[in-house]
């Protein structure tokens, strides 16, 4: 790499792991200067053999990477290459792409064996740094402890931080938000109400609307007791229905009442036909998955409105992997569906009328409308009129999603559950869980919905677990 000035722009020299965990990240650097040891060229190499997600993306960077350098000439590849290319958004990358094309001399301790690969990284950043004295040389990295060694040896070092959806897990869209004290006293004046097919609707115009979504929901602060749902918004100005009640007895989804109010706003999305895609984020004991499923049974089952409930998973055990499962798909998938199966023996009471026999054909034709399914053979297929549930979402990645959401054909319903305070995938954080990314892109869109459940309704042990363990 020829000594050319990079004074005010910032040398980021990228780790493996970056490139295979967002290929893209080559263009995600706007200004500043990237540069690629040759040791990262290697370990790209090495891991692009295979079929998971890994190998796909090492390849993919691969490919960015020559096409990056198709047609450039080997001298003016020392140079910098301009990062350029017209199928990727790089509106905000004009930095230049430096490779690694000849051997920099460093001066790495004796206790850091050169010919290791991060160790090998951690030396041409050390000679960088001698080069470039007077510009930022920035090691970027997803393993931590690399990041730890870099620091240890004054190299400045940084996460990979584009891909993070939020900040902070505690600024996740909630679904849901109180009015403040006095909001009817400020926009009360502006409203219009009307009924329509039974349900109540109103027209609210004021500055606090702005920061409303579709299908938000919306209580007030004192004991009045309204709870209304966000229609539509368009500027200061917002339509709102006031919120059917699950908790009522004779509003029961299969058998089930709604406990407390976030479980309600979670009915009032599952049973609504014009919302196409719904996650319920919350801990354990909240009631995710049984009304979930209680509104999938009584859509399917009842009301007819879809074919069948399939439901899916990532499998990735909580301790040690139990290792093969023999049997066909379902078969293989039963042991990770232990919820579904929980749950379906709360929807299916065992007092009901007829004895074994009536239970023995519900149960019959529960599983012949029920599903189970997994997603390593989702890619490609097509769902039609299914309601489609997607439990641990949490352990997702976000490109996992969106190969799975994408599934849905016309008339089909996708529900995303999860927890991400227990995610068991050593890759993803909250910031950067396929859950977090989907509530967050999809909170905009008008036929979603969102709710963070906090209330456990499981039993008091479970719930003094959940908040001293």
């Amino acid at each position: 790499m020829p000594k050319t000035n990079v004074t005010g722009k910032r040398l980021f020299v990228l780790d493996t792991n970056v490139l295979i965990h967002d290929p893209s990240s080559l263009f995600r650097f706007k200004e500043h200067n990237l540069f690629l040891p040759m040791m990262v060229l290697e370990e790209l190499d090495n891991n692009k053999i295979g079929h998971g997600e890994v190998a796909r993306n090492a390849r993919q960077a691969s490919r960015f990477l020559d096409e990056l350098i198709k047609g450039i000439a080997t001298q003016d590849i020392a140079k910098g290459i301009t990062l350029d290319l017209h199928h990727i958004n790089t509106e905000e990358a004009c930095g230049r792409l430096f490779f690694q094309t000849e051997a920099l001399t460093h001066d790495l301790p004796e206790y850091l064996p050169g010919n290791h690969p991060d160790n090998n990284i951690l030396g041409t950043a050390l000679a960088l740094q001698q080069i470039y004295p007077e510009t930022l040389v920035t090691m970027v990295s997803k393993d931590i402890n690399l990041r730890i060694k870099a620091a240890a040896l004054g190299i400045h070092a940084e996460d990979y931080h584009n891909d993070q959806v939020i900040e902070d897990a505690d600024i996740l869209f909630k679904g849901y938000q109180e009015l403040e004290s006095g909001f009817w006293d400020r926009h009360g004046k502006q409203v219009d109400s009307w009924i329509e097919q039974g349900r109540t609707f109103y027209r609210v115009t004021g500055p606090d609307v702005a920061n409303w979504y579709s299908n938000e929901f919306l209580h007030s602060s004192d004991d009045a007791g309204f709870e209304a749902v966000v229609r539509s918004t368009k500027d200061d100005e917002a339509v709102i229905e006031t919120v059917r009640d699950y908790s009522s007895a004779n509003n029961k989804v299969w058998g089930i009442s709604a406990r407390n109010r976030e479980q309600n706003y979670a009915l009032n999305l599952l049973m609504d036909p014009e919302v196409d895609f719904v996650s319920l984020l919350g801990m354990a004991g909240t009631g995710k998955t049984l009304l979930t499923l209680a509104a999938g049974l009584e859509q399917t089952l009842e009301k007819d409105r879809y074919r069948e409930i399939i439901m899916t998973r990532v499998t990735v055990p909580v301790g040690e992997d139990i290792g093969y499962l023999p049997g066909t798909e379902e078969e293989k998938m039963t042991p990770w569906m232990g919820a579904l199966m929980d749950n379906l023996e709360v929807l299916s009471p065992s007092n009901q009328q007829g004895g074994d026999w009536a239970r023995a054909a519900t149960n019959d034709l529960l599983s012949k409308r029920i599903k189970i399914r997994s997603i390593n053979f989702m890619r490609g297929r097509t769902f039609l009129n299914r309601y489609i549930i997607i439990d641990e979402a949490q352990n997702m990645t976000p490109k996992q999603l969106k190969t799975l959401i994408t599934r849905a054909g016309p008339g089909t319903k996708v529900v995303c559950l999860g927890n991400i305070a227990q995610i068991d995938t050593p890759y993803l954080t909250e910031s950067t869980s396929g859950l977090t990314y989907v509530v967050e892109r999809f909170k905009h869109w008008p036929h979603s919905g969102h709710v963070t459940m906090t209330r456990g309704e499981r039993s008091r042990l479970a719930d003094y677990a959940s908040e001293i363990l």
